[in-house]
């Protein structure tokens, strides 16, 4: 008898928690690139520190096709970096160099698969880390 009401429970708390990651995600993103993919975060930019700004310019040229200008994420195309899934406790910067080396498999998110991303340095990647890591600290993810 108490199994139906378990499976109810479970099954509520499933349902309330992916409306509440969809409204999250309906909710704040203005669209930064007029007639562009939605955002889906909205993103404070900070006063970036010569070294982010020069890992903005590489995120620019290579990720924000996919993860929006601001790391905002694109509906339909990439997800936001300037989330707390991608906090240095959870995805560390090493994450960050495997992705753009060897692309990664979709594990949070339903855009697929990442493809490595050619032609950029484990400079330029480093220089892209401390773009996101000062947005995040930014937007209160530490």
């Amino acid at each position: 008898m108490k199994r139906p009401f378990l499976i109810g429970v479970a099954g509520g708390a499933a349902v309330a928690a992916g409306l509440g990651g969809w409204l999250w995600l309906q909710s704040p993103g203005a669209d930064v690139e007029a007639g562009g993919p939605r955002a889906l975060v909205q993103v404070e930019m900070p006063r970036l520190s010569p070294q982010a700004e020069a890992g903005q310019a590489v995120f620019s040229d290579n990720c924000a096709q996919c993860h929006g200008t601001r790391a905002d994420g694109r509906e339909g195309l990439g997800p936001p970096l300037i989330h707390p899934i991608y906090e240095p406790d959870h995805h560390g910067d090493y994450a960050f160099l495997r992705a753009a080396r060897q692309g990664v498999r979709a594990h949070h998110w339903r855009f697929g698969d990442m493809a490595p991303v050619p032609g950029v340095s484990t400079a330029d990647i480093a220089s892209v880390v401390r773009f996101v890591r000062e947005v995040q600290r930014a937007n209160g993810i530490r």
